[in-house]
């Protein structure tokens, strides 16, 4: 099979494709043809060794997992021993990452627990679109934000796919939305129905005076102090990624902002397909759809690791196999 090789850390655009052996499917491990796969935040992290924080995670001097990739839509193609939740033939979509990586190949031998029913609806572009980004808007809003109708909104990093995702779950509560974000994906941002925008590299949101119910961080780059200023008496700030040296601060000083007054400044961990189902229903129901920069080819996965890393991406970043 074909596959993306992350031997040692690297720029994306010097990856390799290489022609492996198809892998073989161990205990409660099903071997999945990949449809389509996304790039995301730890692809770019992974390939690169950087923040060096993530070498922790991915292997010290290079990586653990060769194959990056951490989602996937594809089709069983074998089953390992003890296998109860899917057979051959059925098709599947999930986040990887709590039982590892590997989903820029053609194929995949992965615990069963990673993957989910693929809705028959849903093509494998948009399935494979949307477990990480929606499940990070939803638990961010949802399950630690306690979102409620009428709430003021405000979205850090809001043209990418949390941001696409966090904006439909915002409006089924009648949220009052802002977007902050900048370059190409502002014209998307208004197509999709954000009700206010402000483009980060003209004017900074923390600085405008204005106050909100709920903000989702998906680029935090700035002191916990600053975002304090943006949230009202008893608002909530959700981090759900950004630089590591501002998350330390936010996790260091989240617990002395809660001693000091009613505001809440949290991050998020996120729970892999944890509310996949809910997500499901919402696609079903047409309450979200996701954002698609694609389909794009299996070749052009290392530039499009560079592209995402630029932020020049809209939505999801999704390629078919």
């Amino acid at each position: 099979m074909k596959a993306i090789f992350c031997s040692q850390y690297t720029s994306p655009e010097k990856l390799e494709i290489k022609e492996i052996p198809n892998p073989i499917p161990g205990k409660l491990e099903v071997l999945v043809k990949i449809h389509a796969t996304a790039i995301n935040d730890y692809d770019w992290g992974m390939v690169r060794g950087k923040p060096y924080l993530y070498r922790l995670i991915f292997g010290l001097r290079k990586p653990k997992h060769p194959i990056p990739g951490m989602e996937l839509s594809g089709v069983v193609e074998d089953t390992g021993d003890g296998v109860t939740a899917f057979k051959k033939g059925d098709a599947v979509f999930g986040d990887l990452s709590e039982f590892g990586f590997g989903s820029f190949a053609e194929y995949i031998a992965i615990n069963e627990k990673a993957l989910m029913l693929k809705p028959e609806a849903m093509s494998h572009e948009e399935a494979t679109a949307i477990p990480h980004a929606a499940l990070l808007a939803y638990q961010g809003l949802v399950k630690k934000g306690g979102i409620q109708k009428g709430q003021k909104i405000l979205i850090n990093g809001a043209g990418g796919g949390v941001g696409t995702f966090a904006l439909q779950i915002a409006k089924q509560y009648d949220a009052e939305v802002t977007g902050v974000d900048t370059g190409e994906k502002l014209n998307n941002m208004k197509a999709i129905g954000y009700d206010h925008i402000i483009d980060y590299k003209k004017e900074n949101f923390t600085k405008r005076g204005e106050r909100y119910d709920l903000i989702l961080d998906a680029k935090t780059s700035q002191s916990t102090w600053a975002y304090l200023k943006a949230l009202e008496p008893k608002g909530k700030y959700i981090s759900v990624g950004g630089t590591n040296s501002k998350l330390m601060q936010l996790a260091i000083t989240k617990g002395l902002i809660s001693g000091l007054t009613k505001k809440k400044c949290q991050i998020l961990a996120l729970q892999p397909n944890e509310g996949l189902d809910i997500i499901n229903q919402f696609y079903a129901e047409g309450k979200i759809k996701p954002v698609i920069d694609g389909p794009y080819a299996f070749q052009e996965i290392p530039r499009l690791i560079q592209y995402f890393g630029e932020g020049k991406h809209t939505g999801k970043v999704v390629i078919r196999l």
